[in-house]
């Protein structure tokens, strides 16, 4: 089972390819945003990764973070499946935005359905 360490809320064991998003809030109960329902449309769940930033990526994660020139700087924790230990820090949530919620549901499985790529960098 991963070990999943978030920046200021602690380490905790996740199931094997959960959705990060989901470990971030859920497990590790950080309110971490994800505007878009988790769909890889707003950038809002996004994170550094500290350790264990895997090799590849979706390409809808990719597409995003490119246009909006965070490719190489922050990960979309919604297009992230914990299959090792990682360490991770928030760079969104609802407490720091103001926001009323952190937008809709994740569903369990990433959404649109991947399609990976090796990390550019």
């Amino acid at each position: 089972m991963p070990e999943l360490e978030v920046e200021g809320a602690g380490t905790f064991d996740v199931d094997e390819d959960r959705r990060l998003v989901l470990a971030i809030e859920e497990d590790a109960g950080v309110d971490i945003m994800h505007q878009c329902g988790s769909h890889a449309h707003c950038a809002t769940c996004r994170v550094e990764f500290l350790e264990g930033d895997p090799e590849d990526m979706t390409e809808a994660e990719h597409a995003l973070l490119e246009m909006r020139e965070l490719l190489g700087e922050a990960r979309l924790s919604c297009q992230i499946l914990v299959e090792h230990d990682m360490k991770v820090r928030v760079l969104m949530t609802v407490s720091e935005t103001g926001a009323n919620s952190p937008g809709g549901k994740p569903e369990e499985e990433i959404t649109p359905p991947p399609i990976y790529i090796e990390r550019p960098y």
